[in-house]
């Protein structure tokens, strides 16, 4: 009788503890754990703690390693794990809308990328929502410019050149310009440019330090078509489940560190250049032909999008301009 007590007490002792016991949460990123999103990842689930009194513990796992990049947002979607970090723009091949940050041109500076988001925050959220998803904060990466092994002076130099691309936007810019788009993820970078899979590729100059891309290429070109926006984003039925008061704190903890990874971002975009040169690249603006014939194709694109993304891709560009 004794045994059976202690028993049944030490089963009531953990019902107890099961019942109070902190919910935890996986929260897969994309990007290498020194990438300021990565590391403002870690802020956010660290101020979740904070805030939500350890009632949420977030543990961030960076660089892929959880699920890669093109997982990540089906991972949620079907609650493998209930939150994580997407470049928005990977996913416009399924949701053309989610493009809005990639329309070349359209907005160039971190002052007109948030103007644009602004506007396209409503339609976009409305579009996640119907895939299951709720968005908690977004944050730009510096502006776009290209990379390559060598001077680039129009689209003569450009040609079957095997240019990386993520999204339907640089496979656009890349067959625009006689080159070879590739798919491959940040986390794979490096070793597509060792190993020749890749000679080219659009990006920021944070993809190039974080990279290492000295090592395999010479110059970079400054041309800032657009700023891409992360996002992080939640399962709906996740989020559903927190009560009140923990999803108030969640969504604190994602305004503040959304604000401070804009903040970063911009801080950043310079001294990435720096970095680059630094390691040998030259960094420089893209010559008058070269940026003549990216803006022909830019605006193309931009009707190509509108064409795809409907009434609500009018919307964000009328909206935007209208501010």
């Amino acid at each position: 009788m004794k045994l059976t007590k202690l028993m049944g007490a030490a089963i009531a002792t953990l019902a107890l503890n099961g019942a109070v016991q902190a919910d935890s949460w996986d929260m897969p990123m994309a990007y290498s754990a020194s990438n300021f999103h990565s590391e403002m990842g870690q802020v956010f689930a660290d101020k979740v703690g904070e805030y939500s009194g350890g009632d949420l513990v977030i543990t961030v796992h960076p660089g892929g390693s959880l699920f890669k990049g093109g997982e990540i947002k089906r991972a949620i979607q079907t609650g493998q794990v209930p939150i994580g970090e997407r470049l928005m723009s990977s996913h416009a091949n399924e949701t053309p809308l989610l493009a809005w940050d990639n329309v070349p041109f359209l907005a160039t500076s971190f002052a007109d990328n948030e103007k644009l988001w602004q506007a396209a925050k409503d339609p976009v959220n409305a579009a996640l929502t119907e895939q299951n998803l709720v968005t908690l904060y977004t944050c730009p990466w510096p502006g776009q410019g290209f990379y390559f092994n060598k001077e680039v002076k129009s689209s003569a130099d450009t040609q079957n050149v095997k240019f990386r691309s993520y999204n339907t936007a640089t496979a656009a810019f890349a067959e625009a310009l006689g080159m070879i788009p590739v798919q491959v993820e940040a986390a794979e970078l490096s070793q597509a440019l060792a190993t020749g899979v890749a000679e080219a590729f659009i990006s920021s100059g944070s993809t190039g330090y974080d990279r290492k891309v000295w090592e395999h290429l010479s110059h970079y070109y400054k041309v800032n078509a657009w700023l891409p926006r992360n996002y992080v984003m939640v399962n709906k039925q996740a989020w559903d489940a927190l009560d009140a008061d923990t999803q108030a704190a969640v969504q604190k903890a994602a305004d503040e560190t959304g604000a401070a990874c804009l903040a970063k971002s911009e801080e950043l975009a310079d001294w990435y250049f720096e970095q680059l040169e630094a390691n040998g690249m030259t960094v420089t603006d893209a010559g008058p032909e070269f940026l003549a014939e990216l803006q022909a194709i830019g605006a193309k694109m931009q009707d190509d999008w509108l064409a795809t993304s409907g009434a609500d891709g009018q919307a964000i560009i009328d909206a935007y301009k209208a501010q």
